[in-house]
């Protein structure tokens, strides 16, 4: 009997995959198995008896890796199981940043009072007026899971779309989209891009890789969404560019004490993947992971072991 221990809420679709030759503890000290979606596990001293972990999303930064490879722990993610609700949340931010309906919705939540409400909002309205994304073109960096679904569903609107992927060629972009216009550049996408996106991991090699230099390349008024990781922007070199107005608004899906105080801002508290569906497939993946390596040593979406 295998005994698993869960980190954070694990949704019950997910537990519920678990054949009876697995047992839901909440004791982390008697665990085979940790299942595990934002705690922080850096400092944490994982009993002898754990086998693996499995972490229900895809990013892993919570998850000391290297430390765990050493002892023989494998660590399993789940990566395009939240791909739908990222995107959908992408497309969101698309709409917000262009459509001032924050700013409407609460302009009629202040006004709450006045009997005449509808008729003032007439008047009021004005003020928030927007733009269209029909015939913008998108940047897309990083085409893994959710950028390719962000080209499909962007491209569905209107939207022309520019991808980036160091990993890709213009034959395996063609696999995405025929009309996505594929670079090797990524100065090439941000000088050509009205709206930029960026799906990649957060990495030595990408911390900080949208700075003052990736911004001058940009578009004067381009809007940047960031439903990645914060690690990828340069706070300070974005705060300036919202000041200048070189990005008129940076949409982000993550608060920090940086980010809150910018202005022309839509931060959102990190809503990426919270839907239900989402964490039911997260969950049922890392599942079937678990019982895969424990049961006949396969390593599926291993991240820190061969």
């Amino acid at each position: 009997m295998y005994k698993v221990h869960c980190l954070n809420n694990i949704s019950k679709k997910g537990l519920d995959c678990f054949t009876n030759d697995y047992e839901i503890v909440d004791s982390i000290d008697e665990a085979n198995v940790i299942l595990v979606r934002s705690a922080n596990m850096h400092d944490m001293e994982l009993p002898d008896s754990v086998k693996c972990v499995a972490r229900a999303g895809a990013g892993v930064n919570n998850i000391p890796l290297e430390a765990l490879a050493e002892k023989g722990i494998p660590v399993f993610n789940t990566p395009g199981a939240n791909a739908n609700a990222v995107k959908e949340l992408v497309l969101a931010g698309l709409l917000l940043s262009c459509r001032d309906i924050i700013g409407g919705c609460n302009w009629v939540r202040d006004n709450a009072e006045d009997e005449n409400v509808g008729k003032s909002a007439e008047k009021a309205k004005k003020a928030f007026a927007g733009g269209e994304i029909l015939g913008k073109t998108l940047g897309v960096v990083g085409l893994g899971a959710i950028g390719r679904l962000v080209v499909e569903s962007a491209e569905a609107l209107g939207m022309n779309c520019v991808g980036y992927d160091p990993f890709l060629n213009q034959e395996k972009a063609k696999e995405i989209s025929e009309k996505l216009l594929f670079t090797e550049d990524l100065n090439e996408l941000l000088s050509k891009s009205d709206f930029v996106t960026i799906h990649v991991p957060a990495t030595a090699e990408t911390s900080g890789m949208i700075n003052a230099d990736a911004i001058s390349n940009m578009k004067d008024g381009v809007v940047f969404l960031n439903f990645s990781r914060d690690k990828l922007v340069n706070d300070k070199d974005m705060a300036q560019a919202l000041e200048s107005g070189k990005v008129a608004k940076y949409v982000t899906d993550f608060a920090n004490p940086a980010v809150v105080k910018m202005t022309n801002t839509i931060v959102i508290p990190h809503l990426g993947a919270s839907t239900a569906e989402a964490e039911d497939n997260c969950a049922k993946m890392a599942a079937e992971e678990v019982m895969a390596y424990l049961e006949r040593d396969e390593k599926i979406h291993c991240v820190n072991m061969k």
